[in-house]
């Protein structure tokens, strides 16, 4: 029989001035800039910061119990295709490029890395797995 757990995450996003805006995580008061124009991350780009840095820390945390890596970089990239004028991402792609020192602990660390990616990518990472199974989202106009 599985567990089922339902817990409410929330951000609020405020505009700060023309293309650009705020979120901020209703349960820890963190905050990113976003929007459009120089220096800015899209929206898409954060869908995939989103992606790459849910699995990121699924490794990270998993791997640096045995070493810190002299290395971690992860490339998330994707396709933006339009059909029939309607948007979407596709054939996103997650390109992990790690490195650990040659030690016997570096060595058990790097080899847990493939697994656990899968590990992130089937399980774990609720970001890719969202966007992979589909959710509802609901736009409403609040008076």
């Amino acid at each position: 029989m599985s567990e089922n757990s339902r817990a409410l995450r929330e951000v609020n996003v405020q505009r700060t001035e023309s293309g650009k805006y705020v979120a901020t995580s209703a349960a820890s008061g963190a905050s990113i800039e976003f929007g459009q124009g120089e220096g800015l991350l899209s929206p898409v780009e954060l869908l995939l910061a989103a992606i790459a840095g849910c699995s990121s820390i699924d490794v990270d945390v998993a791997t640096t119990r045995r070493s810190e890596p002299e290395k971690f970089d992860v490339q998330a990239s994707g396709y933006k295709i339009t059909e029939d004028g309607a948007s979407r991402m596709d054939d996103i792609h997650l390109g992990f490029d790690l490195k650990f020192p040659d030690t016997e602990e570096g060595r058990k660390a790097a080899s847990m890395v493939e697994r656990i990616v899968k590990l992130s990518h089937d399980k774990y990472c609720t970001v890719s797995r969202t966007v992979e199974l589909g959710a509802s989202v609901v736009s409403e106009v609040v008076e």
